[in-house]
């Protein structure tokens, strides 16, 4: 199994987890996590299609990190916006490239909200990004996977230790554990006055861990219908804590400051953005990692030679029949139902 990296040299030695680089898409790469994933990639070999919001930052971003501009490519998209990810799939698909890889990234987190932002479609802004949008992403490039002729074509989504009540992190009651009920939020069509997925009042913080809890059983039942047709390996990961990551930009400014502080001093638990991206890049890229199903974790450390493993999901993750509903249901929402 490969080891982690340290936090003094969080790349060094990435050419050597990847046996055969190919091309990666990235979603929300401009920053945080997704940029030092995309930095860890194209150290090892890799092309990148940085997938973001507003490219004009991704380019920059990029090239204060000495990124050469022949191994990216950048396209826009809104994951907010259904008809956005519908024409980054076109964009995507004219550049001629093959699509061996997909990480699934970008989020949004929006903890102060008194009431629901909406998304084009009248979805609830948390669910609609971090969910919906990447769950029609991955059904419509899903045939471009499968086209490839990459060795391990791979398929990766970032979950959350707030979405998994088998860790300390996911049973933590503020604002409410992730629980999507019994989906009639979904079921009635999702949109205004709803703004939960289980039908119930709104709360910004529990909208965010609903839609990560999503993001999770997507890949476990990407894994239960196609892995052994397809080949594809299909896996998600919760890389640590990574306090400071502009995830968190939309919380308190105290929050902001305290919460690295916590974990760095308190607890142990920060990991840096950037071994955080490593640790992406080798659920992509690393031959350890080719495991269809799991949910890797490296126990929420940063700790010298600490390795990876695969972390239980709860019930709610993993349940193969919440599952069934939440990937039909989501279907229909994204209008392929």
């Amino acid at each position: 199994m490969a080891t982690e990296q340290t936090s003094a040299s969080p790349t060094a030695g990435a050419a050597a987890f990847t046996a055969q680089p190919g091309t990666v898409l990235v979603t929300g790469a401009s920053s945080g996590v997704g940029l030092y994933a995309t930095k860890a990639l194209v150290g090892c070999g890799w092309h990148v299609v940085m997938a973001c919001r507003d490219t004009a930052k991704a380019r920059a971003a990029a090239t204060a990190l000495g990124l050469p501009e022949a191994s990216l490519t950048h396209l826009q998209v809104d994951l907010g916006d259904l008809d956005s990810v519908r024409g980054l799939v076109q964009a995507l698909r004219a550049t001629g490239r093959p699509l061996d890889a997909l990480v699934c990234n970008a989020a949004v987190y929006l903890p102060l909200l008194k009431q629901p932002l909406r998304s084009p479609q009248g979805y609830e802004l948390s669910m609609a990004t971090n969910h919906l949008g990447h769950f029609l992403l991955i059904q419509l490039l899903l045939e471009d996977l499968q086209r490839s002729t990459h060795p391990s074509r791979r398929l990766v989504i970032l979950g959350t230790v707030t979405a998994n009540s088998k860790e300390l992190g996911g049973k933590i009651p503020i604002p409410a554990p992730a629980d999507l009920g019994d989906l009639s939020g979904f079921k009635a069509g999702f949109k205004a006055p709803i703004t939960m997925a289980s039908g119930k009042p709104f709360k910004p913080g529990k909208a965010y861990k609903d839609s990560k809890l999503c993001n999770m059983i997507t890949t476990q039942e990407l894994h239960r219908r196609l892995h052994e047709r397809t080949g594809i390996v299909f896996s998600s990961l919760y890389p640590g804590c990574v306090a400071d990551t502009p995830l968190f930009r939309n919380s308190y400014p105290l929050f902001q400051k305290i919460f690295p502080w916590f974990q760095k001093t308190i607890t142990g638990g920060y990991v840096s953005q950037e071994l955080a991206g490593v640790r992406v890049a080798q659920v992509v890229a690393d031959p350890a990692f080719a495991v269809s199903g799991a949910h890797w974790s490296w126990g929420n450390r940063q700790k010298q030679g600490g390795k990876q493993f695969v972390q239980e999901l709860s019930e709610k993750a993993s349940d193969p029949a919440i599952a069934a509903q939440t990937w039909d249901l989501s279907l229909q929402l994204v209008g392929l139902g």
